[in-house]
């Protein structure tokens, strides 16, 4: 099985993420699992900031939902640089688009287990 620091240890992951109780929580344990947190960013225009100005971005968790602004541009300029995120959203599946059917979805509240599983894209890219 593998576990979140394995999967986490030393990339440098962006949060986007409005409500700052689950954000700090994200935070934590990233970086306790070994992550370079980015953020966590709270506004599109932050999060939009945040990766043009980053000097090293492995991947991101994307709330869709910040303080009533769809995210979708932050997920558009992530998809434009390859940047591989993941949406942690209350929103339903069916309220994104599906021009981001091949994106990983994490229903609130996100457990760390669960982007566990949603990251686990990474290992298999590293192997």
């Amino acid at each position: 099985m593998t576990t979140l620091s394995q999967l986490l240890a030393g990339l440098h992951i962006l949060i986007v993420e409005d409500d700052a109780l689950i954000a700090f929580d994200l935070a934590e344990n990233f970086t306790h699992a070994g992550a370079v947190v980015i953020g966590p960013v709270n506004t599109v225009g932050s999060a939009l900031r945040a990766i043009a100005e980053a000097d090293r971005l492995d991947a991101a968790v994307v709330d869709l939902n910040l303080f009533g602004e769809l995210a979708f541009p932050v997920a558009d300029l992530l998809l434009e640089r390859s940047i591989p995120f993941v949406f942690a959203t209350g929103l339903d599946a069916s309220d994104i688009p599906m021009r981001y059917a091949a994106i990983g979805h994490c229903a609130k509240p996100v457990a760390p287990a669960n982007l566990a599983e949603a990251f686990s894209w990474l290992q298999r890219d590293a192997g």
